[in-house]
């Protein structure tokens, strides 16, 4: 093998493709980058056993081959080489190390034999459809936060895809959630998504999706099975195992007839809760609300630190409610919202609370409450 490629194209796409790679692994092959150069291209694998990632860029291919180098050590090493300079990978036969050139540089590198590679082979899909990036980031960004991190609970541990009917429209919906906190969110069903089966696409994945969609206009293509999603974006090319599990039946846990309705200003009430969560204690996080009257009264009280109180003017006509929310849950929510203010749906201190930008926005959270 013997290729040029600019350092630019290089590091951006190794850039891509490393960060799947586990710095820790008993399994050698797996630390390594697959590198293959036919053509006029270079095209460079790396994989998890749980996720593979390829990338393909323009390169000047003197003699095809393949092999495979450490990943992290190869990014380092192009990530410190001179802006704009070229690179060159040659494989000695005898030897079966690369030698990477770039102006007065020169690495060896140890490699391993591409055949102990693993391919990811994603199977049958059922169904494929496109969409733009900027709705897919979207739906990650509005519920991502929501994820579990406790792996007892595997299948909460990644966001819940699948089509539904909604307003009498086919929409595209992702839902996350781990038991304190719920994030949905929907956009129009792409032609082709209609029938999907519901997956549960796990959270390292989810994070290098959105990595990876960077461009709101860029076209996205997405298939998928009950086992597998591949998401191709440009030169990109994403395979995942999919969460082999079943997501709880989340619509039970939506409240339906909340009837305190308190709206705020979004980004002073967000100020007022940050403030007053200083006192919190680090494990509970309690936030007391106290409300009517057009009026919402902040307080946190903490025997080890002392005690805050804030009052905000608020647009509130029910009946007075006292209710606790732990502040990190409910400033995660907040900042997911878009609008200048923001609506809470109440029932009791003891049932969880509705909060959306505006009523019918795409995007819905449940927040349950804390006793205080």
């Amino acid at each position: 093998m013997k290729v040029t490629v600019e350092q630019a194209a290089l590091l951006k796409a190794l850039g891509h493709v490393h960060r799947v790679v586990e710095r820790r692994n008993t399994i050698p092959i797996l630390g390594n980058v697959l590198v293959r150069a036919e053509g006029r291209e270079l095209s460079l694998k790396a994989t998890d056993l749980d996720i593979d990632i390829v990338e393909i860029i323009a390169a000047d291919v003197a003699q095809p081959g393949t092999t495979t180098v450490p990943a992290h050590v190869l990014y380092d090493i192009v990530r410190k080489l001179a802006d704009g300079s070229q690179v060159s990978l040659e494989q000695d036969g005898q030897s079966g190390q690369v030698a990477l050139r770039s102006g007065r540089s020169r690495f060896s590198l140890q490699t391993l034999p591409e055949s102990d590679f693993p391919d990811l082979a994603p199977g049958d899909m059922s169904h494929r459809f496109e969409m733009s990036g900027g709705d897919l980031r979207t739906l990650i960004e509005k519920t991502q936060f929501a994820i579990s991190t406790e792996e007892t609970r595997y299948y909460l541990n990644g966001i819940y895809l699948h089509a539904v009917e909604a307003g009498g429209e086919t929409k595209l919906r992702a839902v996350a959630t781990d038991g304190h906190r719920l994030a949905l969110c929907d956009t129009s069903a792409p032609q082709g998504a209609a029938g999907m089966p519901g997956i549960i696409v796990p959270r390292k994945t989810v994070s290098e999706l959105q990595k990876l969609l960077s461009d709101n206009d860029a076209r996205v293509g997405v298939e998928l099975s009950s086992v597998k999603i591949r998401v191709s974006v440009g030169s990109i090319v994403l395979t995942s195992k999919l969460i082999d599990g079943t997501f709880p039946d989340y619509g039970r846990v939506i409240p339906q007839r909340n009837d305190k309705f308190l709206t705020v200003e979004r980004d002073e009430f967000a100020r007022s809760v940050d403030r007053v969560s200083t006192i919190s204690s680090e494990r509970g996080r309690a936030v007391k609300f106290s409300l009517g009257d057009s009026k919402l009264t902040l307080s946190v009280h903490n025997p080890d630190a002392g005690q805050a109180i804030e009052e905000l003017s608020v647009d509130y006509e029910a009946t007075p409610l006292e209710i606790g929310f732990n502040a990190r849950y409910l400033l995660d929510i907040i900042g997911q919202l878009e609008g200048d203010t923001a609506l809470l749906k109440l029932a009791d201190p003891g049932s969880p609370t509705l909060i959306q930008d505006r009523e019918g926005a795409p995007s819905l959270y449940v927040l349950m409450p804390m006793r205080v």
